[in-house]
């Protein structure tokens, strides 16, 4: 399995990770870090993205099903559920996302709508060409 990460400056690392080396957890709390670093990192792994923004937030996104989960906002870590066996994962989505141009778009379960700008959406719409 291959993680590819992209930080700020474009650099983008690859490294091949066996099973027993993913942890949907850790990889939560690493994006976590970085967006409590103001760091902007757009992470794919098991086809699933994380990415931290440098305006403090950081998300998990399920590509297939536009599903999101905010891990972190402004900083702070939020309130988030990742269950996880040394096989199987299972996260508690909370929104779907959309991302039109350069907007970030949410639809909560409730059916607010919350439109977000200066996302790397770009980043994160190659990595989706590339899980697709």
């Amino acid at each position: 399995m291959f993680v590819g990460r992209k930080g700020n400056m474009g650099r983008r690392k690859q490294t091949l990770l066996s099973r027993e080396q993913i942890s949907m957890n850790r990889e939560a709390d690493y994006i976590i870090k970085r967006a409590q670093r103001y760091e902007s990192r757009v992470v794919l792994i098991n086809g699933l993205i994380f990415f931290s923004t440098q305006t403090g937030d950081a998300w998990i996104l399920d590509p297939e099903d536009h599903l999101a989960l905010c891990l972190a906002q402004y900083g702070e870590t939020q309130s988030f559920s990742i269950l996880e066996t040394p096989t199987k994962f299972q996260v508690a989505w909370e929104a779907q996302y959309y991302i039109d141009g350069d907007t970030f778009i949410l639809v909560t379960k409730d059916g607010n709508t919350r439109t977000i700008l200066g996302y790397p959406v770009r980043e994160i719409e190659e990595l989706i060409r590339r899980v697709g």
